[in-house]
C-alpha cells in the first residue's frame, strides 16, 4: 500500500513537502501532523497503518505462508451493492485443482458472510460458516488432476473490505460511491477466500449499479449493459494475466473521468464530482512517470490499463490493485499550494507496485519489504529524475533520519515474529526497504543492478518471491554472494552507529581516520561490515580513498600532500548509518560552502545547529537566502530555529522573502518556535500578505502561542472563513488548542453544529476533541457533553471513533453508562476500543491528556516564589552584615555528612 494517510506519515507530507510518507508513509510524517495540515498530509500510503512509525515488540508468535492444498486458476465475482442499505449480495465462482494429493474438504476465510448456498461441479457432502471460515466437505476426495469449480452465493454488510461512502454517512449528494479493500486480509470480508498472497491467479469481477454510477475493476472492460428488468447497469471486468488475492478490487458510484495514453496504456484518473476541478494537478505527471518505469525498470508496463480513483476518506495513502490503483482524495491539492504539495511520490509510489508487488508478489508477509521498500525506492529514483539528483538524496537523508531515530529498533526487515500482518508495514518495509536498494544499486552500479532487477522480474513474473529469490539473481549476476549483506541488512536488524574522529600528523604528511561501531551487538544487531569511501579535499584537489570496515574499531592511515581543508564520509551517500564525525568549525563552513556537494552542506547544517555563536548564525543565514538547493536552505531555517538565539530570530525574521514556497513555509514554522513580539508581528505580517493556504495555516497556528485579545478575534474569523477543505479553520482549532480558552468553547460548538460538512472527517474529528479539551476544566460540562453524545453513533466510523475519544478528553464521569455500552461490545472494532479506553480513564479519575497549561503555570508559581525567597535571603544577608558579625555563623554538611564547626 502506499505511504500512513499517511495520519502519514500518511503521512509523512509529500516527501519533499511534507508526506511527511505512504509514505510517507511520512512521521513523522503523517502520525505526528496536525489533523488539518495539508503540507503533512498522507505519506507515501505509509500510512497504512499506525504501527507505521512504531516500534515493534519482539517476541511474537511466528508466522508461515498457510498451506496451498488447491491451487485456485480462476475467479469470478458478480457483485450487486445496496447503496442505501450499506449491503452487498454477491456470487462467487472459483476454478481450483486440488495440489500434491486428492481434496475432500476446502476451508475459505470468510468473516461476517451471510452463506445463501454453496453448490459445485463435485458432489458436495454439506458446508458450514463459522464466524471465520466457509468450509466445503465434498461427498469423494476430488482427484489431484481433475479441475472442479464451487459457486457460492451471499450477502453481507462490510465493516472492513467494502467501504461506502453516501449522503446518509454524512458524504456530499452526487458523490455517493464505494471502494474495497484487499491489503492485508480485508478480501475475507466481501467475498469467500484464500486469503494470503502466496497464490495467483486470473480473475473477472461484475459489478451492477444504479443508472449514471461506473464501476471499475481489474482489468479490461468486456462489457457495459443494462438490465432492462432491474435498471441497474452491469460493468464486466476481466483481469486476464494472473495476480494475487489481496489486489482484486472495485470502486463504484458517481464519478468523472480524466483520460490519457501512454504508448499503447490507457490512463485514467478518477474522482467524485466534487473534486473533479483538482483532478488535472493530480494527474499530471502519470504519464511521464510510467515512462520513466518502463526506461529505468526495462520491463514495459504490464497490464491491460492504469486507472487511478480519488476517493473519500480511503484507508490508507494508496492500494496499488492491479491496474486499479485506489487514492485517498485528500491527497488532492491546488495550484494557490504552489510547490509545497505535489502527488508526484504517491502517485509514483503506487505506480511502481504494479511491477513490485503485482506483478512479482512477496510470498508471505514476512517479505513485504519486496513490495513496499521497492515502491519506496522507485518513487524516489523519480524524484531524481525529475527534480535531480540532490532532491533524491535529500529524501534518502530524511528517511535515513527516521529510521536511525527510531527507539528499540530491535527487529530485521525480514521475520516471522509478529502478530497481524499489518504490523509488517512499518518504517522497516518502507525507508528502510528503500535504503537497501540503495545501498545494494551503490555496490553493484547503476547498470549492473538495473540488469539484475530486471532479471529477477522476468524470471518471477505473475508469480511469488521470498527474499532470498533476490539475492540469489544477485549473487548470479554479480558473482558475489551477497549472503552476508542480506544477512545483516535484512536478517537482523538496526544499522551502523558509526563514531568517526580525525586528526592531521603533520610530520608524516598523513590524515587519521579513527572509526568505531558503537551499536550494542548481541542476537538482533550484527558488527556490520561495509565498504567506505572517505574524501579529503585541498589544495591538492580532491582525493577519494575507499575503504571496508568490518572491525569495532579501525583506525586508517592516508599520505597527502598537505592537510586537508574537507574530509567528509561517505561523500556519495551510500550507506545506512547514524554517523558521528565532529570538526572543527572551519571544515565546517568550508563544507557548508561547497557549492558541489548538497549533501555535504546538509550535513555541515547538522552540526551547526549545536553552536550558538553568531558566527554560525551568519553561516546559516547565508545558507538559508543564498543555497542554490532548496534542502539546504530548508534545513537551514529548521538549525536557526534550533539554536533559538535573538541572533537566529532576528535572521529568521529578514529571511521570510522565500521565492520557494517550501522554504518559505520553513521560515514561518522557524520564527513561530519563539515566543517574541518580534515572532507575533511576523505572524501578523503572514496573514496579512500571504496567500498560500500552507502557509497561512503555519502562521494561523503560531498564534495560539499568544494569549491577546485581538488574536481571539483573529481566530474565530478563521473558524468561520472558508477555505480549501476548510484548512484555515481546521488551523484555527488547533491555535484554540494551544490558547486553551474556554472562551472558545461556545464559538466552536457552533461551527462544529452548523459546518461538519466543510471539514473532512479526520478534520472535524479533531474539532471534537479540541472541544472537549477546552471544556475538561470546567465546573458545567452539560452542554459539551450531550452535544459530543449527539455524534457517538454517526454513520462515519472516524468521527464516531472520535467523539467517544473526546468524551474520554472531557472527563465527564457522567459519559460512563454511555460509553460502557460501546466498550461491552465485541472486541477488534475501533468505537469499542476506544470507549473501553476512555472508560478506564474516567474511573480511574485521571486526566485522559496531559494538562499543559496548568503544568506550565505550576512552574511559573514555582520559579516566582524561588525568586521571592531569593530576594528574602539576600535581605537577610545585608540585614546580618548591617549589624556586624557578632552572630555565629551558619554550619554547614561535609561530603561525609558529618557537621562542621567554625
Amino acid at each position: 500500500m502506499g505511504c500512513l494517510s499517511t495520519t502519514a506519515c500518511l503521512v509523512c507530507r509529500n516527501m519533499k513537502n511534507l508526506f511527511r510518507h505512504f509514505v510517507c508513509l511520512v512521521a513523522v510524517c503523517m502520525l505526528a501532523a496536525p489533523a488539518h495540515d495539508a503540507a503533512a498530509g498522507a505519506d507515501i500510503e505509509c500510512i497504512k497503518s499506525a504501527s507505521f512509525l512504531a516500534p515493534i515488540e519482539a517476541g511474537a508468535d511466528h508466522n508461515y505462508p498457510p498451506d496451498r492444498e488447491v491451487n485456485v486458476s480462476h475467479l469470478a465475482l458478480d457483485l450487486t451493492p445496496d447503496f442505501k442499505q450499506r449491503t452487498l449480495e454477491g456470487k462467487e465462482t472459483f476454478q481450483f485443482k486440488p495440489n500434491g494429493k486428492p481434496v475432500q474438504e476446502l476451508s475459505l476465510d470468510a468473516v461476517d458472510l451471510t452463506i445463501l448456498s454453496v453448490t459445485s461441479t463435485e458432489a458436495i457432502q454439506g458446508w458450514q460458516a463459522t464466524a471465520e471460515k466457509l468450509i466445503i466437505t465434498f461427498a469423494a476426495p476430488v482427484p489431484m488432476d481433475k479441475e472442479a469449480s464451487v459457486t457460492i452465493a451471499y450477502r453481507a454488510q462490510p465493516t472492513q473490505g467494502i467501504y461506502f461512502r453516501t449522503p446518509e454517512m454524512g458524504y456530499k449528494e452526487g458523490d455517493t460511491h464505494l471502494f474495497s479493500q484487499g491489503e492485508a486480509i480485508e478480501a475475507r470480508h466481501w467475498y469467500p477466500c484464500f486469503d494470503a498472497p502466496n497464490a495467483k491467479f486470473t480473475s473477472e469481477v461484475m459489478c451492477r449499479v444504479p443508472e449514471g454510477m461506473t464501476a471499475e475493476s481489474n482489468g479490461r472492460l468486456v462489457s457495459e449493459e443494462k438490465d432492462p428488468a432491474t435498471g441497474l447497469t452491469a460493468f464486466h471486468w476481466s483481469q486476464e494475466k494472473p495476480h494475487a488475492n489481496s489486489l482484486i478490487a472495485v470502486a463504484a458510484g458517481y464519478f468523472k473521468k480524466l483520460e490519457d495514453k501512454h504508448d499503447n496504456v490507457p490512463l485514467a484518473l478518477l474522482t467524485p464530482p466534487s473534486e473533479f476541478s483538482e483532478a488535472p494537478a493530480f494527474f499530471r505527471d502519470t504519464k511521464d512517470i510510467m515512462g520513466f518505469f518502463d526506461m529505468e525498470i526495462g520491463i514495459p508496463y504490464p497490464w491491460a490499463k492504469y486507472d487511478q480513483i480519488c476517493l473519500n476518506d480511503f484507508v490508507a495513502g494508496g492500494m496499488e490493485n492491479t491496474s486499479l490503483t485506489l487514492l485517498t482524495d485528500g491527497e488532492l491539492f491546488t495550484a494557490a499550494t504552489e510547490n509545497i504539495i505535489d502527488s508526484d511520490e504517491l502517485v509514483s509510489h503506487e505506480m511502481a507496485h504494479q511491477w513490485f508487488g503485482d506483478l512479482v508478489t512477496c510470498d508471505d508477509w514476512s517479505d513485504i519489504w519486496l513490495n513496499e521498500g521497492f515502491a519506496t525506492y522507485y518513487a524516489l529514483l523519480y524524484d531524481g529524475h525529475k527534480n535531480g539528483h540532490d532532491s533524491m538524496l535529500y529524501e534518502l537523508y530524511r528517511n535515513a533520519r527516521q529510521i536511525t531515530g527510531m527507539q528499540n529498533d530491535t527487529n530485521a526487515i525480514v521475520r516471522r515474529t509478529y502478530g497481524d500482518p499489518m504490523e509488517m508495514f512499518s518504517y522497516l518495509a518502507y525507508p528502510k526497504g528503500g535504503w537497501v536498494l540503495h545501498m545494494l544499486r551503490s555496490e553493484l552500479g547503476e547498470d549492473l543492478y538495473r540488469r539484475c532487477i530486471k532479471t529477477y522480474l522476468e524470471r518471477h513474473q505473475y508469480g511469488n518471491v521470498v527474499t532470498e529469490d533476490l539475492r540469489k539473481v544477485i549473487a548470479e549476476l554479480s558473482g558475489r554472494s551477497y549472503d552476508q549483506f542480506f544477512d545483516q541488512w535484512l536478517y537482523h536488524a538496526h544499522h551502523p552507529e558509526l563514531e568517526a574522529s580525525y586528526s592531521w600528523d603533520e610530520k608524516s604528511k598523513q590524515a587519521k581516520v579513527s572509526l568505531r561501531q558503537a551499536q550494542k551487538i548481541d542476537q538482533n544487531v550484527l558488527l556490520f561490515s561495509f565498504p567506505l569511501t572517505i574524501r579529503f579535499k585541498g589544495k591538492f584537489g580532491t582525493v577519494d580513498r575507499p575503504i571496508l570496515m568490518k572491525e569495532k574499531e579501525a583506525d586508517f592511515y592516508f599520505p597527502l600532500e598537505s592537510a586537508p581543508q574537507l574530509v567528509r564520509l561517505d561523500p556519495s551517500y551510500t550507506l545506512l548509518a547514524k554517523t558521528t564525525l565532529k570538526l572543527p568549525n572551519d571544515m565546517l563552513y568550508a563544507q557548508l560552502a561547497d557549492k558541489d556537494d548538497a549533501m555535504g552542506r546538509l550535513l555541515a547544517i547538522e552540526q551547526l545547529k549545536d553552536k550558538k555563536d553568531k558566527e554560525a548564525v551568519l553561516k546559516l543565514k547565508e545558507a538559508l537566502n543564498n543555497d542554490p538547493f532548496y534542502g539546504v536552505r530548508i534545513e537551514a531555517a529548521s538549525a536557526l530555529r534550533s539554536i533559538h538565539t535573538d541572533e537566529a530570530l532576528e535572521v529568521l525574521l529578514a529571511s521570510t522573502n522565500q521565492p520557494d514556497a517550501r522554504v518559505r513555509l520553513q521560515v514561518v514554522r522557524g520564527i513561530a518556535g519563539f515566543y517574541r513580539d518580534t515572532a507575533y508581528a511576523s505572524a501578523r505580517n503572514v496573514l496579512e500578505n500571504e496567500k498560500n493556504p500552507a502557509i497561512l495555516d503555519a502562521a494561523i497556528t503560531a498564534l495560539g502561542n499568544y494569549a491577546r485579545p485581538e488574536v481571539q478575534s483573529l481566530l474565530i474569523k478563521f473558524l468561520n472563513s472558508v477555505s480549501y477543505r476548510n484548512q484555515l479553520a481546521a488551523a484555527a482549532v488547533d491555535a484554540m488548542r494551544s490558547e486553551d480558552d474556554p472562551a472558545y468553547i461556545a464559538p466552536l460548538m457552533e461551527t462544529l453544529r452548523t459546518r461538519e460538512a466543510d471539514f473532512r472527517s479526520r478534520g472535524f474529528g479533531s474539532g471534537l476533541d479540541t472541544l472537549a479539551y477546552l471544556a475538561r476544566n470546567e465546573e458545567k460540562k452539560d452542554a459539551v457533553r450531550e452535544f459530543l453524545l449527539g455524534y457517538v453513533n454517526h454513520k462515519k466510523e472516524s468521527i464516531q471513533v472520535a467523539a467517544i475519544k473526546a468524551l474520554g478528553t472531557l472527563g465527564d464521569p457522567r459519559s460512563i453508562a454511555v460509553l460502557q455500552t460501546f466498550a461491552n461490545a465485541a472486541k477488534g472494532n475501533p468505537p469499542q476500543a476506544a470507549a473501553e479506553k476512555a472508560v478506564a480513564d474516567l474511573r480511574a479519575g485521571r486526566k485522559p491528556v496531559d494538562d499543559f497549561k496548568n503544568l506550565r503555570q505550576e512552574v511559573q508559581d514555582l520559579e516566582k516564589a524561588n525568586r521571592e525567597q531569593s530576594k528574602e535571603l539576600e535581605d537577610l544577608k545585608k540585614q546580618f552584615a548591617a549589624k556586624g558579625d557578632t552572630t555565629a555563623k551558619p554550619r554547614s554538611k561535609s561530603k561525609s555528612g558529618k557537621k562542621e564547626g567554625n
